[in-house]
């Protein structure tokens, strides 16, 4: 996995229980769940590319009781890893994509969209995918805030945003806090027209759709229109992720041959292709 860069931790780091509230199928590949109630108005929002750690109840509601309170960290996750297969929920990184503080009328609300890869009903989902894909409201979640990647140099107001489908999430909450003034690109490789999601982002952004080849490998697309493409004069910052290859190449091109500094790139390999996460034996049970 290529490495974050300059991570903007937040201020408190606790187990945050909450729930499903409703879902909504937004395209043949993507799935929004919305999450509500219990601890959420804990949830501190800072905007851009917030992400967190998302513990699934594919185990059932005693895993979800034994998630140690520092399992983001090395002997936390160690205690995590202790609790039994079968009963260990799953864990995951997911990108904020929208949060609504409590008001007099509804509680706080947190948006999180899940590409569906496979399908639950035939057991070809992963874990997460077949969760998003099936979860009720009132399922129960336990989240754990983890920060930012996205930090730009106070002030900057031209961007580069390039991902495949994993990063559209963030690409979007990105554009959706920055100010309306911004510029610059913003790259989207996605495997289906249909999951193209359109999102708000200030004027001055060009949003570029990559519709991604059958059979080609994720994130290849996105490389090369990024190549070829016209950039915002320097400085801006870029801000890379997806399928590892995607942040390390654009990265590399980024400063070896558009001379942009190092410290102007926040990247992140996603996910490796060829690697599948392992599906615990509780989530093969629910899908067969």
């Amino acid at each position: 996995m290529a490495s974050a860069s300059r991570l903007v931790k937040p201020a408190v780091q606790e187990l945050m229980h909450t729930s499903v509230a409703r879902t909504e199928r937004l395209s043949p590949h993507w799935m929004r769940v919305t999450l509500s109630g219990g601890e959420l108005d804990r949830f501190a929002p800072l905007g851009y590319d917030q992400w967190f750690r998302i513990f699934l109840p594919l185990g059932g509601e005693e895993g979800m009781e034994r998630i140690p309170a520092k399992a983001n960290k090395l002997f936390g996750y160690l205690k995590y890893l202790r609790i039994p297969d079968g009963v260990r929920p799953v864990m995951r990184n997911y990108t904020v994509r929208a949060f609504r503080a409590a008001s007099d009328d509804s509680p706080a609300e947190l948006d999180v969209d899940f590409v569906l890869h496979g399908s639950a009903a035939d057991g070809t989902a992963g874990p997460a995918s077949g969760w998003a894909e099936t979860c009720e409201p009132g399922d129960n979640v336990v989240l754990i805030d983890e920060g930012l990647a996205f930090n730009p140099a106070r002030g900057t107001d031209r961007v580069v945003l390039v991902a495949d489908e994993t990063g559209l999430p963030a690409v979007a909450a990105i554009c959706a806090s920055l100010p309306a003034e911004a510029t610059g690109r913003a790259i989207v490789e996605v495997g289906d027209e249909a999951d193209a999601l359109a999102f708000d982002h200030p004027a001055g952004i060009d949003v570029q759709w990559v519709i991604r080849d059958a059979g080609a490998k994720p994130g290849a697309g996105a490389l090369t229109a990024l190549i070829a493409a016209e950039l915002p004069a320097s400085p801006f910052h870029a801000y890379i992720v997806g399928e590892q290859a995607l942040p390390t190449g654009a990265r590399r091109h980024l400063t070896t041959e558009r001379g942009v500094a190092k410290d102007r790139v926040s990247f992140c390999g996603y996910w490796r292709a060829g690697a599948a996460s392992p599906t615990p034996k509780a989530q093969a049970g629910a899908n067969a």
